[in-house]
């Protein structure tokens, strides 16, 4: 008679941050083989998420089987000096068994000063009773500082509240989150020092683009350009097997271009980053929930693409490339949104709109981002212990 090992229970929570969905861990409450980078914490987190699914479901596991739900945290006690927390994001494959750590979560970033101050992460004499925690991260990812604003009642962190967020159903407590110096540590803020560039792609054409790196590497399109009109829902696209195809070469040609990658090939195992996003003027459109956004009400149109398919609503991250963009004169961005200098932006996407405060300047012939912030929200869904097979 075969004999099959038990579950083993790790202890974990389940929770939204901004418009994703992810398991968070304490470090030191992952088995001793899962506390360092490696295959071991790799396997691990592939089967708490339940990847690689061919069905495209994570039935058997925590993921929700989007590039949104499919990812995991690790925390642990900042000894980094002035830091609270040090904050280890991984983007989970659906399809295949990889987890990429090139890059950050940003609306995962919002529960992260959260869960560290319930979680015993951040020392007793910095928080507050009443009002705004505030929570400094560091990012190990991308080896940059986030500072989150925790709203804090009773001496308890507060997650209900009156803040609405377009593409999360309800509303809860609002959390500042500013992302210092977002330019990533693989190069500057214009990784080929253009504002714009060509970016040729054999086979598909030559089109004018907008390489930003801040917040996380992304690659900026006008819609236009493209065939689109920057008003398109996921099904638009996300059914279109041929578009999709046609966007994952172009990140490819311009993940090479940045300089992120030295060959096409690369490209495969680095689906996070870089992102790749086009943009177009505003105009009037019926959101995903079924809510009319004015073109009066935003200053440009942008969607972008997480893991191969076009996301809901906007990643926090490329939310962060966003504002930066928009923030240097002359980017796609910036024209897009009416080419004058500016300090924030409201663009529309698939769920709704997004504000998004950047802070640039030009220095002895390069720019430079000192800090982009925007709101989101968190709530725990569940905490207590995730079940994995041993084995």
């Amino acid at each position: 008679m075969s004999t099959f090992a038990p579950q083993q229970k790790i202890k974990a929570s389940y929770i939204r941050g901004g418009t994703s969905k992810g398991v968070f861990f304490v470090l030191d409450d992952l088995p001793k083989s899962a506390r360092q980078p490696g295959a071991a914490r790799d396997a691990l987190l592939l089967r708490v998420i339940g990847s690689p699914d061919p069905y495209a479901k994570h039935t058997d596991g925590m993921g929700g089987a989007t590039s949104s739900t499919s990812k995991t945290v690790i925390l642990s006690k900042s000894d980094k000096a002035d830091h609270d927390v040090t904050y280890l994001f991984g983007q989970v494959a659906i399809d295949k068994p990889h987890i990429d750590w090139s890059g950050n979560c940003g609306n995962l970033s919002a529960a992260v000063g959260s869960f560290a101050i319930e979680n015993g992460l951040v020392d007793a004499n910095r928080l507050v009773q009443d009002g705004i925690c505030e929570v400094r991260i560091w990012q190990e990812n991308i080896q940059k500082t986030l500072i989150a604003h925790v709203p804090m009642s009773g001496g308890a962190v507060q997650e209900t509240g009156d803040f609405e967020l377009d593409g999360v159903t309800f509303p809860a407590a609002e959390i500042k989150i500013d992302f210092i110096e977002p330019s990533g540590d693989e190069g500057d803020v214009l990784p080929t020092g253009n504002v714009v560039d060509d970016l040729e792609v054999p086979g598909i054409g030559t089109f004018k683009a907008t390489f930003i790196n801040a917040g996380i590497p992304t690659i900026f399109l006008n819609a236009a350009d493209i065939g689109y009109t920057g008003t398109e829902l996921q099904d638009a696209i996300n059914n279109d097997a041929d578009a999709l195809q046609r966007f994952e070469t172009i990140r490819a040609h311009g993940a090479l271009k940045m300089g992120l990658i030295a060959n096409l090939e690369e490209a495969l195992a680095r689906q996070h980053t870089p992102k790749i996003a086009f943009v177009a003027p505003p105009s009037t459109y019926v959101s995903s929930s079924g809510k009319s956004i004015a073109a009066s009400d935003i200053d440009l149109l942008v969607r972008a693409l997480s893991m191969g398919k076009l996301h809901h609503a906007m990643m926090g991250t490329a939310a962060v490339a966003i504002g930066t963009a928009a923030a240097i004169e002359n980017t796609l961005v910036n024209l897009t949104a009416g080419g004058a200098a500016r300090e924030e932006v409201t663009f529309g996407h698939p769920s709704g709109t997004l504000t998004v405060g950047a802070s640039a300047e030009h220095h002895q012939g390069t720019w430079q981002v000192k800090k982009v912030s925007m709101s989101r929200s968190a709530r725990v869904l569940m905490e207590g212990h995730v079940r994995v097979p041993l084995g």
